[in-house]
């Protein structure tokens, strides 16, 4: 952490690994509670020790801009799309939107969303909204349904606003609050009250997120694997069957595709034609391998519906960190692992290994892993255990496929105590990242498929999952029925 963080007091606590920023305030339409927002917002910046610039150049990280509420902001005209080419830049920085919504604004489009998606059948007519695509009612409608009316409005001032990291200032003439959008549909709120804490809140949020890198350069090593060792293999059908059995659980969420949202170029670098929510694993001990699915944000994959294609191998990490490190399959597609597999190998670093089979052979202790965009509302905690994230993740949320997520979810498994102990009678355990879902696992249960006692416990009830993910911190308290039952402080 750089010393000038160091030397501050923060009522929360932070990352270790914040880094200094270069931001850029490049001012699209402002109001007057916009301009005071964004002046305190820049000197807070350089108060926290990061460089605010006149100018973007190679050294910018982000760009700050504005756009007005319910209005549509051409794509050509969006700096995602044209900020290399307007100030000369080789790379991309990250762009952030500054936008003010009044409170009543904001009361009467949630009102409007929650009516609409309240209905048995909810009507099209009702998410139709400038600048979305005919189709933009469907992913609406279901992320509405999936996070409550917050997320239809999300998803709709991103499509208007072409941006995907907004800053929704709640206010007539100060601001009362900040929503910080993202991706994945994080909503984290920062409240206004003291002054100094409140644009020191903004900051870390942002600074978090932007200190982080993406561990996803995934690496082809050794020869593939023949067709005939695939299809033998134990993981590959396992997976094609957990993956239906949790379908029909409902616990994946629907892809979402830009297409669907809000006509735009295809342009690679500032965001992918589509993501996939969620993602699953189980260790094959035939293979020596993690069999995992394959990122959704190359080609749609149905995580209900697997296919051998949807599939990878991976079998190790790069030494750098930089990413996974994957076997091909002779005769098949082989797209890359889940933008998780890092933290999905990781976990088992620092975790005993256990003797498993006849003959036995050596694996990790946890056989199976569950990713998804969901929450655990309550748990039964004789046979399930909650691993707690350290501090910092609940207060300064991290952005997926980093290897700060990575590092976060390693650590948190590597406490969990039935995990540490595998001879605990607790079979599964859990952690749930704020403001972007779960992530299970489960240890090997003879008898049992992979991910077969997941989906039992979710079907008994041991393990209650919920479509509302907590925004903040978060805890379990033990109710009347003996399961611990989530308290959370969004």
């Amino acid at each position: 952490m750089d010393s000038q963080f160091k030397a501050l007091a923060f009522e929360q606590p932070i990352h270790a690994w914040l880094r200094q920023l270069h931001l850029t305030f490049v001012p699209g339409p402002m109001t007057p509670m916009l301009t005071g927002l964004a002046n305190k917002l820049l000197a807070r910046f350089r108060a926290l020790g990061h460089v605010v610039q006149e100018r973007p150049n190679e050294h910018t990280d982000v760009l700050l801009t504005s756009a007005t509420f319910d209005e549509v902001i051409p794509w050509r005209e969006a700096l995602i799309f044209s900020a290399r080419r307007r100030f000369k830049l080789k790379s991309q920085p990250v762009i952030y939107t500054l936008m003010q919504v009044t409170p009543k604004q904001l009361k009467g489009r949630l009102a409007h969303f929650a009516q609409a998606l309240a209905k048995p059948k909810p009507d099209p007519a009702d998410f139709q909204f400038p600048g979305l695509s005919p189709r933009a009612h469907q992913v609406l409608i279901e992320q509405g349904k999936r996070g409550g009316p917050i997320l239809a409005l999300m998803r709709q001032l991103q499509a208007q606003a072409k941006s995907i990291r907004l800053l929704l200032a709640v206010g007539e003439q100060e601001p009362e609050g900040v929503y910080h959008f993202d991706l994945v549909g994080a909503h984290p709120y920062s409240q206004a009250g003291d002054e100094q804490a409140f644009y020191t809140d903004i900051v870390l949020r942002l600074v978090t997120t932007e200190s982080t890198h993406e561990v996803t350069k995934h690496q082809v090593v050794g020869e593939p694997i023949s067709r005939a060792q695939w299809e033998a293999a134990p993981g590959p059908k396992a997976m094609r069957y957990a993956g239906r059995q949790i379908g029909e659980r409902n616990f994946f969420t629907q892809m979402v595709r830009i297409s669907d949202l809000v006509h735009v170029p295809a342009v690679n670098e500032a965001v992918a034609s589509q993501y996939s929510e969620g993602c699953f694993a189980t260790w094959d001990p035939t293979l020596n391998a993690l069999v995992a699915t394959v990122t959704g944000s190359a080609r749609p994959v149905d995580k209900g519906a697997i296919q051998d294609e949807d599939l990878a191998a991976i079998v190790g990490l790069r030494p750098d960190g930089q990413g996974a490190q994957v076997r091909h399959v002779e005769g098949k597609q082989n797209d890359p692992p889940s933008s998780e597999a890092v933290e999905m190998m990781d976990m088992d670093r620092g975790l005993p290994k256990i003797a498993w089979g006849d003959p036995a052979v050596e694996v990790p202790v946890v056989r199976s892993k569950l990713h998804g965009h969901r929450g655990v509302r309550a748990y039964n905690p004789t046979l399930v255990e909650f691993a707690p994230l350290d501090p910092p993740y609940y207060h300064y949320l991290v952005s997926c496929a980093t290897s700060a997520q990575a590092e976060g979810i390693k650590a948190a498994f590597g406490r969990a105590e039935c995990l540490c102990n595998p001879d605990d009678p607790r079979q599964v355990a859990f952690t749930v990242l704020p403001g972007h879902g779960v992530v299970i696992a489960e240890k090997w249960v003879p008898g049992k498929r992979p991910f077969e006692t997941i989906w039992e416990y979710m079907d008994a009830g041991h393990l209650k999952i919920d479509p509302c993910i907590p925004q903040g911190p978060m805890a379990y308290e033990i109710a009347e029925d003996g399961r611990a039952t989530l308290k959370a402080e969004d």
